[in-house]
């Protein structure tokens, strides 16, 4: 059956194209409420976001995590529940900084056979072609929505070569733009980390687990299920390399110390990547 379009259909369909796009709206539209506060742009509107750019937030982190294995006791977004913690600590202490999604999806082994983390169930990976140009992508996102400095951290060890790779790919690509890309590598730094806790007291014994008390007291005191925290105190395995958990209280305080101890760090860094 054919459909015949009469005048006053093509007439209507005219009127409909040539009426404004109520999803396009403009981009200089007045925001007609007051501000709900975050640093997470995921969390913001985008009206939120280019009035608190025009305010001086001209920096962005884009921070990468993953989806792998941890041990028994850790869930698979271990990576990504560490940075909603880290990211937020980090902006905060620069000021003028906006944290982007945190990127999920990294390499994490071979496909075909196998390696590494892609050898267990849950785990996500990305052949490392595909993670530069998801990077590059999301990168060029913020750049042309106009964020100056662009910053690239990563708390996973597979992570660090692409991110420096693009970096320095975009830097070469944008250097008449006014626009610069740092990519962050004192922000991996778990081994400062074990050290801090040993000079502390925190003394461990490794189990072999893809898992240690550091790890999880950041995140423990950001999300306690992560953990499984109760499900390991009915089987009294709420310890790890030999440090006991409980009291809880006392493990999230550690938890907090840790963020603060690398925020720190990352912070300094940054600013140094900044000229400031």
């Amino acid at each position: 059956m054919r459909t015949v379009l009469t005048a006053g259909m093509l007439a209507a369909f005219a009127a409909f194209a040539a009426a404004p796009n109520p999803v396009a709206p403009d981009p200089a539209t007045p925001r007609p409420i007051a501000v709900r506060e975050s640093v997470f742009t995921e969390d913001m509107t985008w009206m939120e976001i280019r009035d608190a750019m025009k305010a001086g937030k001209d920096t962005i982190l884009i921070a990468t995590g993953g989806l792998e294995q941890n041990g028994p006791y850790l869930v698979t977004n271990k990576h990504n529940i560490v940075l909603r913690g880290m990211t937020e600590a980090i902006a905060r202490k620069l000021g003028d900084t906006l944290v982007a999604p945190i990127i999920p999806f990294v390499p994490e082994g071979n496909f075909d056979p196998p390696t590494e983390h892609m050898k267990y169930a849950g785990s996500v990976g990305l052949t490392e072609e595909t993670y530069r140009r998801l990077l590059v992508d999301i990168v060029t996102s913020f750049q042309v929505t106009g964020f100056k400095h662009i910053v690239l951290i990563g708390d996973s060890g597979g992570n660090q070569k692409g991110m420096k790779a693009v970096a320095e790919q975009l830097n070469d690509k944008w250097k008449d733009k006014g626009v610069k890309v740092s990519f962050i590598p004192e922000y991996y730094n778990y081994g400062d980390v074990a050290k801090f806790l040993e000079s502390n007291g925190i003394k461990q014994e490794n189990e072999g687990l893809h898992d240690d008390f550091g790890m999880t007291a950041v995140m423990l005191s950001i999300d306690p299920n992560s953990v499984r925290m109760k499900e390991r105190q009915a089987a009294g395995k709420f310890r790890i390399n030999g440090v006991d958990l409980d009291p809880v209280e006392k493990t999230r305080e550690w938890g907090k110390r840790i963020i603060e101890f690398r925020a720190k760090v990352a912070v300094n860094a940054i600013q140094k990547a900044r000229g400031k």
